[in-house]
């Protein structure tokens, strides 16, 4: 059985995975964006069956990772169910249009977006300490980040996390709740684009992906919680810019 495995590869895929996580983990975003980017650009897998094998590893490290930041009190309990079914619409929605249409027009326009919040987090998080306050919009960002989340391959995370810091919103709290949602989110991806696609859509790159994941994910929750708030803000202004970036000069390259 195990010897027609490409241990190379799956070795690849499991540092990418472990990274990747680490990165989400602490700052409540990049786990899709840099996976998807890897299987796309690097291995040439379709966008679609790209943002099924991400959202299936992230059924699981979104689980450890969402129960390890309620474990260390990092999870904003009447935020998590004021972005839950918002976000599990979108996301449902966005699998379905996904799963038929090709969503890309719209994706650099949303990346260069991000990258503008990114840069501001940055220079916010630099020139003044954050002050935290209560977020207003809430239902919207759950929405619209569920639904960029399975039409982009990653999304939820750069545009809740981000939205709600620029309202004010405590960034340990923030970034934990933001992952605990993430779970309840990508299990109803999976199983939308699970229904459209088929098993076919889930590729071997999802063992080193899964498995560099889930052991990453109780180290992001411990970061998080230790950071100080305004490191957390330039850091998650720093990821947010150059993966935005890169992912708009990728779509109009």
């Amino acid at each position: 059985m195990f010897e027609n495995i490409d241990w190379v590869r799956l070795s690849e895929f499991i540092a990418a995975g472990f990274a990747a996580q680490i990165v989400d983990g602490a700052l409540g975003m990049a786990f899709g964006v840099i996976s998807s980017t890897l299987l796309v650009s690097v291995i040439g897998v379709p966008p679609a069956t790209a943002s099924a094998s991400v959202h299936l590893v992230e059924c699981f490290t979104t689980g450890v990772s969402g129960l390890s930041h309620a474990l260390h009190r990092n999870v904003n309990w009447k935020l998590f169910w004021r972005l839950l079914v918002p976000g599990v619409i979108g996301g449902v929605t966005g699998a379905y249009l996904l799963s038929t249409l090709d969503a890309s027009v719209t994706r650099p326009f949303v990346m260069t977006y991000l990258a503008a919040i990114g840069v501001y987090l940055l220079w916010r998080g630099l020139r003044h300490p954050p002050t935290p306050k209560e977020p207003k919009v809430i239902a919207p960002l759950g929405l619209i980040g569920g639904f960029l989340d399975a039409a982009g391959g990653g999304g939820w995370g750069p545009v809740v996390t981000s939205n709600l810091l620029v309202q004010g919103a405590t960034p340990r709290t923030t970034i934990g709740t933001v992952n605990a949602v993430e779970f309840f989110l990508t299990v109803s991806i999976s199983a939308t684009f699970l229904i459209h696609l088929g098993l076919s859509a889930f590729t071997t790159a999802v063992a080193g992906l899964l498995i560099g994941g889930v052991v990453a994910a109780p180290f992001g929750a411990m970061f998080a919680k230790y950071i100080p708030a305004r490191t957390l803000l330039v850091l998650v202004g720093t990821v947010l810019t150059i993966t935005s970036l890169y992912s708009v000069y990728r779509a109009l390259s």
